[in-house]
């Protein structure tokens, strides 16, 4: 089976991807393109299932990045393949060629951003941690300190859970509430005393107040399309053991 890869205008002419589950080593609950060692699936499996992406990217996998993703706001600076352990943090950016920045997601959001007349790029994970926590504005810093403007700075939000299948309880929301009262906004009403979270508006509110030339969502569920995507929360509801880790990459 075939690579499916979801690609977007706004970031044209730099070869990027939303990978989709589809065209994998993997099997079991990991069925495709699980890019995660940090799930249990078979690490030769994982392998070759990245040797897959960079591939797709016209890369090595060694120029592959992926990093230690802890849902916190740091950010940092690739100018080289990196040797060892991934580093600790869950947004990546970078002015060098032939190195490809790429975010592993399971409903969270895997944003992507790209300055192309400064050859400038960015990714980012940002569930709703990382996102209240400001990681989507640092990133948007950090490719400033590389020579991007932000007005020139185009960010794509992939395939995250969306809003019909996000529940929270009210503790959530008072979170939100308490980090600016017009964060209600992105809210509706739910079954109890329940609310269902809109993360991708959520998301593209950050980017648009941070003053990004143009943010946009793909507008894909991972929740709800199984055979496309992975996704933590419908694993959990499924009572499945384990789950997949979709990739989303971007490069020079």
């Amino acid at each position: 089976m075939t690579l499916e890869i979801i690609t977007t205008d706004a970031l044209t002419p730099l070869r990027h991807g939303f990978f989709t589950r589809q065209g994998g080593a993997s099997s079991g609950v990991f069925s495709g393109l699980n890019c995660g060692y940090g799930s249990s699936d078979q690490t030769e499996a994982v392998l070759i299932n990245r040797a897959r992406v960079a591939n797709a990217m016209e890369l090595p996998r060694e120029a592959l990045i992926t990093l230690h993703q802890v849902h916190s706001a740091n950010v940092t600076t690739v100018t080289r393949p990196m040797d060892g352990s991934p580093t600790q943090a869950d947004a990546m950016v970078c002015a060098t060629p032939g190195i490809a920045l790429a975010i592993l997601t399971a409903d969270c959001q895997p944003v992507l951003f790209a300055d192309t007349g400064a050859q400038v790029i960015g990714a980012a994970h940002a569930g709703w941690k990382g996102a209240i926590g400001g990681v989507l504005e640092n990133t948007i810093d950090a490719m400033e300190d590389l020579g991007a403007e932000r007005s020139n700075i185009a960010a794509v939000i992939g395939p995250s859970i969306s809003q019909a299948a996000y529940e929270v309880g009210p503790e959530f929301l008072d979170d939100f509430i308490a980090e600016d009262s017009e964060n209600s906004r992105f809210f509706a009403t739910g079954q109890g005393n329940k609310y269902q979270f809109d993360l991708p508006a959520y998301g593209l509110h950050r980017l648009r107040q941070a003053g990004v030339g143009h943010a946009e969502w793909t507008r894909h569920c991972t929740y709800l399309n199984g055979d496309q995507f992975y996704s933590y929360r419908r694993s959990v509801h499924k009572k499945e053991a384990d789950y997949g880790r979709l990739i989303s990459t971007i490069r020079l």
